[in-house]
């Protein structure tokens, strides 16, 4: 039993000694830096009364009278260093109170901001990502890193925010496809519908849809993450519209749009990644086509922009869009027409990854639109190449 009973004694035993070990804390620390400073300075004027100034009163006592004697010499070195000690000695202690003073007021606003600091880390490391901390007051240095903490804080509350709408976003958009899908596997399986080349078709339908569904996801997320693989160069934007029209062309002709490229300017080279940009202006050409009917246009045209910039825009005379529905346009999943039936265009963030894609080139992205059945305007501003042709 007693075999026994010692064996969690013996287990308690290092948490104790650890306890035991803690190394102090801050404000032990900042006293005993307070105290260590004042001690060091007390022992400097106790060994300049006790070494240095002697001699020196001597001498100057000597000097201010010709003769003393020695009883009244020593009388008043005595004098001098009684009174020396006593004022050390209150200097010393006066010094010491006041350092404790300081060293507890210090203390407790600093440990108080750091606690603050840590708990709120603590916080966000436990999922609570809409924590803030308020300035300490305490100086630039932990003005600082309050603020840092709080951009982090905010930057982790929106990713979360991110993630949680795209969880949900994708489970919406998925919805639609598998269901298709096992609807026609059940079909099949029944014995009520045959496995012939129109049933694989409608089955290899919405497997595209689920794969051009992943590809977007991967793309945008890349893009607002900062990881898109970019390779700027200078580029003309008049080649670049040229060649995003003739790639667009067959699918507009099959349509019955009309898709024109109005570029007329002499204009600047920019600073962009070909392909990047291609795929904004395709995503853009295919929007486009899906709200405009047939004998509708779209006109694509690169012209000067803001000071800095060139602009490329796309017009088309489609189905326009309400004001309320502007400030959404480059949402995730988010549709203008909600009856519209996705499997009928795109994945349905093909605006958001214009967007995306813009804005990791260093440009901007906006809409306009004078309301239903008025057109859309989309316009992409891209950073002007300043270097000379050579450079």
């Amino acid at each position: 039993m007693n075999v026994g009973a010692s064996a969690p004694s013996a287990r308690r035993a290092p948490s104790a000694q650890a306890r035991r070990r803690r190394p102090p804390g801050l404000g032990t620390r900042l006293f005993l830096a307070q105290f260590l400073v004042v001690l060091v300075g007390g022992a400097t004027v106790l060994l300049l009364v006790t070494v240095v100034g002697p001699p020196l009163f001597r001498r100057h006592l000597r000097q201010a009278a010709t003769e003393v004697d020695a009883a009244t010499s020593q009388h008043v070195e005595e004098a001098f260093r009684s009174a020396t000690a006593l004022s050390t000695t209150v200097a010393m202690a006066a010094a010491l109170v006041a350092a404790l003073l300081v060293s507890v007021f210090a203390t407790r606003r600093v440990v108080r901001r750091v606690d603050s600091l840590a708990q709120a880390a603590e916080q966000v490391a436990a999922g609570r990502y809409d924590v803030r901390v308020t300035a300490t007051g305490l100086g630039d240095e932990f003005g600082k890193l309050s603020a840092a903490f709080n951009v982090m804080a905010a930057r982790l509350d929106a990713v979360e925010g991110t993630r949680r709408r795209l969880l949900a976003d994708l489970a919406h958009e998925m919805r639609t496809p598998v269901a298709v899908l096992d609807a026609y596997l059940e079909g099949v399986q029944d014995g009520l519908a045959r496995l012939d080349s129109e049933t694989v078709a409608a089955l290899r339908n919405q497997t595209a849809r689920l794969g051009r569904l992943a590809e977007d996801i991967s793309a945008v997320s890349r893009a607002e993450e900062g990881l898109l693989d970019l390779q700027i160069e200078r580029l003309d934007p008049a080649e670049l519209v040229r060649t995003a029209v003739a790639a667009a062309a067959d699918r507009f002709t099959a349509k019955g749009v009309t898709l024109l490229d109005t570029t007329s300017h002499e204009l600047p080279h920019i600073l962009a990644d070909r392909d990047r940009v291609g795929q904004v202006l395709g995503n853009l050409l295919d929007n486009a086509l899906r709200h405009t009917p047939a004998s509708g246009s779209v006109a694509v045209e690169a012209k000067p922009g803001e000071p800095g910039f060139v602009t490329l825009t796309v017009t088309d005379t489609g189905e326009g869009i309400r004001a309320e529905h502007l400030p959404h346009v480059f949402e995730r999943f988010y549709r203008v027409d909600r009856s519209r039936d996705r499997a009928h265009g795109g994945s349905g963030i093909g605006l958001t990854i214009a967007k995306a894609v813009t804005e990791a080139q260093g440009g901007r992205i906006a809409v306009t639109s004078h309301g239903a059945g008025a057109g859309s305007t989309f316009t992409v501003q891209l950073p002007m190449a300043t270097a000379p042709a050579g450079g």
